[in-house]
């Protein structure tokens, strides 16, 4: 996968890429991450990308001219490739989301700052709006990364064991169950004993049980979508 990120703080992703998931997939060669500073695509004297928006307003509008420039330098391709405009408007991101990025050969993401971007970007540049939550942050960069990082960890060979994909958090509208590890004792705190006993099926039952209880107490929202399954019933203690 090729991944493109338009933006006036390149340094957010750049640090990233010197990290963990991002930083294997790019070694693997799995991943091509590139990052553009908007600026550079800004031809005045101070390098403006930004101005007041008309009929007035608080704040400044990121312009036009400096966003299509830049996306037709690094060869875009209307119908090849994804372009998401991370912003709080956009349809809300989730795991399948982040699945069906994942197949795309291409992303292209356009990050805004101050008070947006002019809207003529989002009627003929952008695919996807994408809101990470019901929150404002400083600039969409932020968004991107979450983005990013939540996709790129489902592109195959990207992550060693396919298992913590399988079994990680709404997958079957659940979220993960309590996990243990050394020491077996902690202070006063013991790990569970079915977790020593080494019945895998027991248990896998516990571990369902246990994470079926967190998802009702938790997400009500996930665990009514559970429910709707055809012919799903929870199990419970007896």
């Amino acid at each position: 996968m090729r991944i493109d990120v338009i933006t006036l703080c390149p340094r957010i992703i750049i640090a990233a890429m010197e990290e963990g998931i991002l930083k294997q997939a790019v070694k693997k060669g799995i991943l091509e991450l590139f990052v553009h500073q908007l600026r550079d695509y800004a031809h005045d004297k101070h390098k403006t990308v930004d101005d007041r928006p008309y009929g007035g307003g608080p704040g400044m509008v990121l312009k036009c001219e400096p966003i299509f420039e830049a996306i037709e330098s690094i060869g875009y391709s209307k119908d090849k490739d994804t372009v998401i405009f991370p912003s709080p408007s956009g349809i809300k991101f989730s795991q399948q989301l982040a699945k069906d990025l994942s197949k795309c050969s291409r992303l292209i993401f356009i990050c805004g700052q101050y008070e947006g971007v002019d809207q003529r970007v989002i009627d003929h540049l952008v695919n996807l709006e994408i809101g990470i939550g019901d929150y404002i942050l400083s600039n969409g960069t932020i968004g991107a990364l979450v983005i990013i990082d939540s996709v790129v960890r489902l592109i195959p060979g990207v992550l060693g064991n396919l298992d913590s994909i399988v079994n990680e958090s709404f997958e079957d509208f659940l979220l993960e169950g309590p996990q243990y590890t050394r020491p077996r004792k902690f202070r006063d705190w013991e790990v569970p004993e079915i977790l020593l006993s080494g019945n895998h099926k027991q248990i896998l039952l516990w571990r369902k049980r246990l994470s079926e209880e967190k998802t009702e107490k938790l997400r009500k929202d996930l665990w009514e979508a559970r429910k709707k399954e055809s012919g799903y019933e929870p199990h419970r203690k007896n």
